[in-house]
This record gives structure tokens, sequence and C-alpha cells, in this order.
């Protein structure tokens, strides 16, 4: 009976230990690249403003030579779909999230890029 209850008891425990080991920590610093359509400084500008909308960012960085943004962020406060979403609301499309053609619509000429 006391190897029985010392059995349980282990199996218990042995559950518990492999249960926390799945919880994902997340992280203060996690680099993310988020795709994101725009033609000049100006789109830069805004999408950079956009991503730092978002609380969480840290950084923001805008290529447009890679069409990509490289933010990073805290994953406690924001996702990368959160500032996927705060930059198509200014008007670029992302990977994630297609800007509405009304907000498109109203940027300037030049910021008006080819649409997929």
């Amino acid at each position: 009976m006391k190897k029985l209850i010392l059995v349980l008891l282990l199996s218990f425990v042995g559950f518990s230990m492999n249960a926390q080991d799945k919880v994902v920590k997340k992280s203060k610093n996690k680099e993310v690249i988020i795709k994101a359509l725009g033609n000049c400084e100006m789109c830069e500008k805004r999408i950079e403003k956009a991503a730092f909308s978002v609380k969480g960012v840290k950084s923001a960085e805008w290529h447009v030579d890679c069409q990509d943004v490289h933010v990073i962020i805290d994953e406690n406060k924001c996702t990368k779909e959160d500032v996927a979403k705060a930059i198509a609301n200014v008007g670029h499309d992302t990977d994630l999230v297609r800007a509405s053609d009304k907000v498109y619509d109203e940027m300037h000429s030049c910021c008006q890029y080819e649409r997929l």
C-alpha cells in the first residue's frame, strides 16, 4: 500500500513539473518583421509612426528596398498583429492586414503603391 501511494505521489509531481515546462515565456525584446508596402520617405515616416503608436513597441525601422518594417516589441504589451493593424489603419497593406480602400485612396499620390 505504501508503495502504491509513493508511486502515485511521484507520478503527480512528475506531471506537475511537466505542465510547468509548457508555459511559453513572452519576450520583452522580440524582433518581428512585417511586410509593409510603400514608396517614399513620407511612407517611411507614416509606417514608423503607426508602429510606435502601439503600446509595447520599442523600435521600428521601415526599409524601402525590402518593403518591410523591423520592429522590437514587448510581447507582454502587444503582438505582431497589433502592429500590422496600426500600419494598415494609416493606409499601408501588410502581410497580415490589408488597408481599407478609403484610407489608401486618401494618401498622397506618391505614396500610393501597386496593390496586390
